[in-house]
């Protein structure tokens, strides 16, 4: 019997900070082997052996994300009391 693979969506979410233009402040030379690293750490920190993982980074805007940012802002820049 031929093994069978699925392929399953997952997210990451995050945000980055910065003073510069969004433009500005995402790499546009990023390579093959680069992204084929983060790939690899990926699947090795967050994933069981084996699996392997593709990624497509994106900027999502923020009114799309907002309960994870407002989270992750949290974290980073410490609870409002």
């Amino acid at each position: 019997m031929e093994e069978q693979y699925v392929a399953v969506p997952f997210s990451l979410v995050g945000f980055f900070v910065t003073n510069r233009p969004i433009e500005e402040s995402i790499r546009d030379d990023l390579t093959p082997e680069e992204m084929e690293k983060l790939q690899d750490l990926v699947a090795k920190f967050l994933f069981k052996e084996g699996v392997k993982v593709a990624l497509y980074p994106s900027v999502v805007p923020p009114d799309q994300a907002e309960e994870a940012v407002s989270e992750l802002e949290g974290m980073i820049f410490g609870e409002e009391e």
